[in-house]
């Protein structure tokens, strides 16, 4: 089973699809196992689903992904995501976690007042930045010493 949980840098799915694996039990007898190709749609009416190429209800199509789920027997087969959500434009933890090392190798000590002295804007973290405001707060720290970054 692949992990789908989203993160806060992590992009929102606009479509993806699952291979699902259900058993079913009566009295703790195993009377049928059913593999299933689930997909869901994200519309800007709200969600879709499919199960085996036909349309499905949401619900029944989420209980499905959830009997697979709990038996460990769900799999990501296809997935395409929103990269135009805010969230998948940040730098994320680790990027983050390597300015904060340069920023203090460097030899600055508040790190959050440095970038938004820089940027003109609170920072809260560091991991919020987008990939171009990083290399801004980088640059202004290298310059500061005359280095480039």
């Amino acid at each position: 089973m692949q992990d789908t949980a989203p993160s806060s840098t992590t992009p929102r799915a606009l479509f993806r699809a699952w291979q699902a694996r259900v058993t079913y039990r009566e009295c703790g007898t195993v009377t049928d196992v059913q593999t299933y190709t689930v997909t869901m749609s994200r519309t800007a009416q709200g969600f879709t689903a499919t199960l085996n190429g036909r349309p499905a209800d949401v619900l029944a199509a989420a209980r499905i992904l959830s009997s697979a789920q709990s038996e460990n027997a769900l799999t990501v087969t296809a997935e395409i995501l929103d990269d135009t959500t805010p969230a998948a434009r940040v730098i994320g933890k680790a990027a983050a976690h390597d300015l904060h090392r340069e920023l203090g190798r460097l030899g600055y000590r508040d790190h959050y007042t440095t970038a938004a002295e820089v940027l003109g804007v609170p920072v809260a973290s560091l991991a919020a930045l987008t990939a171009e405001q990083a290399q801004t707060v980088r640059s202004y720290a290298y310059g500061n010493w005359g280095l480039s970054a």
